[in-house]
């Protein structure tokens, strides 16, 4: 298996389709992780063809995929994980910024 590398430019974010193919995963599998609240789009009344997705986005797509892979996370169950990883992340920076860590 070759691996890729996919760069993320504030300027050129990514379509649906670019994110699906950097995560291999197919269109539908990105509208879905919108869905479930793993990914936010600016603009959800737009149509897909319209969203675009930033670095911080492909991060949180890749975790998901692993997810899925590694343990047979569906979705929902990944979209848990992954907001308690993040407010695990903002509460140890906290009781860092407090001397607390």
């Amino acid at each position: 298996m070759r691996a890729t590398t996919t760069t993320v430019l504030e300027s050129s974010p990514l379509t649906v389709r670019e994110l699906a193919r950097a995560v291999g995963a197919e269109d539908q599998w990105v509208l879905r992780l919108v869905e479930v609240e793993i990914l936010h789009v600016d603009t959800p009344s737009e149509p897909p063809e319209r969203w675009h997705f930033r670095s911080a986005d492909l991060q949180r797509a890749l975790a998901a995929r692993r997810l899925e892979r590694d343990f047979g996370a569906n979705l929902d169950t990944a979209a848990l994980i992954l907001d308690l990883q993040s407010e695990l992340r903002r509460l140890r920076a906290l009781m860092g910024a407090h001397g607390l860590a």
